[in-house]
């Protein structure tokens, strides 16, 4: 079947001729629609992630997917041919830039009746990343401020609608052009990073959603209250992130080196930091399928590539410059 897969790290992504998946009995085959792409697929294909995540090359990039069952393993009980789906492959088993794919049933759930195949395969990997950050890791409650940073990112876009469908009170940062959209998806306030600077404007805020690390991060632990937490989706990694998922000793002291300034200055300040790589659940995607069609959450689709012009999508998302997410149709 055709897939566009990297040789190397730091190669180009290209199309390429690779085996039908192998369906274990856990699993379920997905002819597939449509998919997106994501930072984590650029940041795989430069290597910045193969200590976190140690892939055999070559290999197919792609962490969403929306499209039909054409296929069940022996052992699967909720998915049928035919049935429409989506999900988020879990780690070591990506790889949706290609015709079809085998993922594990825990991970897929049936996509939202109310959106298609595109806006459906827009929203795993970000959706995921909004829920487990703020219901999961931040347990979001009515009343509370929460600061999203890059609100009309991918992740960004999501974020707001769950928090304020979840009753917060939401602030974030985008450029100006941005602030009617992002106040039309829920924020309460918009804060224009070119001409504005959130640390002085901000105060007792509950969770931080940090996308961008840095000097970023640094300033968005000074504006939470008390006890308040920062949870960051880029970085740095933490030990305890190393000790979650088995990475060893070795790993858990490089990563408490590298987030040494960051723990420190939350301890320092009386507030906590925690690093989040979203993890797949097909059951949480349950939920969030109900939540689009209920309209809670709207999918945001920047730009639409052929199937053909995957490596365009993914040089389309390091240029930046559009909303939400950047999608792949495949005829």
């Amino acid at each position: 079947m055709r897939a566009f897969i990297i040789n190397k790290y730091k190669g180009l992504l290209h199309e390429a001729e690779i085996p039908e998946p192998s369906v274990g009995d856990q699993d379920v085959l997905i002819e597939v629609a449509a998919s997106s792409v994501n930072q984590l697929d650029e940041k795989i294909r430069l290597g910045e992630f193969k200590a976190i995540l140690p892939y055999k090359l070559p290999l197919t990039l792609g962490h969403d997917v929306a499209g039909t069952v054409i296929g069940v393993g022996a052992k699967v009980k909720d998915f049928a041919p035919g049935h429409k789906v989506f999900a988020r492959p879990q780690d070591h088993r990506i790889g949706t830039f290609a015709q079809r794919i085998a993922v594990d049933q825990a991970d897929v759930a049936l996509a939202p009746n109310s959106v298609d195949a595109a806006q459906a395969a827009s929203l795993p990997l970000v959706a995921l990343t909004a829920w487990q950050a703020l219901v999961e890791r931040g347990n979001l409650r009515p009343g509370q401020k929460v600061l999203i940073h890059a609100g009309a990112g991918g992740v960004g876009t999501i974020a707001i609608q769950l928090a304020k469908h979840l009753g917060a009170h939401v602030v974030t940062t985008a450029s100006a052009k941005n602030a009617e959209f992002l106040s039309e998806l829920g924020a309460d306030q918009i804060i224009d990073y070119r001409t504005e600077e959130f640390a002085t404007q901000l105060s007792d805020v509950d969770l931080v959603l940090d996308s961008l690390g840095g000097e970023s991060l640094s300033k968005s632990l000074t504006v939470l209250k008390p006890g308040g937490k920062a949870i960051g989706i880029t970085g740095p990694p933490t030990p305890a992130f190393a000790a979650e998922r088995g990475l060893g000793p070795v790993l858990g002291l490089v990563f408490r080196g590298l987030s040494y300034k960051v723990r420190n200055q939350a301890k320092r300040l009386g507030v906590q930091f925690e690093f989040l790589f979203m993890k797949s659940s097909g059951s949480q995607l349950r939920h969030i399928a109900e939540l689009v069609d209920s309209g809670v959450i709207k999918p945001v689709v920047g730009k639409s590539f052929s199937f053909e012009q995957v490596p365009e999508a993914l040089d389309a998302l390091a240029a930046g410059g559009h909303r939400g997410k950047i999608v792949i149709t495949v005829k």
